[in-house]
């Protein structure tokens, strides 16, 4: 058991539906598998499922726990600050490509 950071100021969707909900109602939440510290306050680019950067989000609260079926998560709540216009959209998708997602 341990605890993993996310001090990059990127914050990536596995899930459309958890996505969907910060789009549409300006807050949502975030799962991920594991101990993570996400540091709340701080504002981060959200990136798509398929790696595609799309907003500007809060980080409001996280919460580390393990649930009902022994698993160790992280739920990250988060507010929308601004959707990315398309010109901030093409250039942070490059960049996160270049130095989050490229193997």
């Amino acid at each position: 058991m341990g605890f993993e950071t996310e001090f990059n100021s990127i914050c990536k969707f596995k899930n459309e539906q958890e996505l969907y909900e910060v789009l549409e109602y300006g807050r949502g939440k975030l799962r991920k598998d594991g101990f993570r510290i996400f540091p709340t306050g701080q504002k981060a680019i959200a990136y798509t499922p398929d790696n595609r950067a799309i907003a500007i989000v809060l980080i409001t609260a996280s919460i580390a726990e393990i649930n009902f079926q022994g698993q160790e998560i992280t739920q990250v709540e988060l507010d929308l600050v601004r959707k990315l216009t398309e010109e901030e959209v093409r250039v942070l998708t490059a960049l996160g490509q270049e130095m989050f997602f490229a193997e």
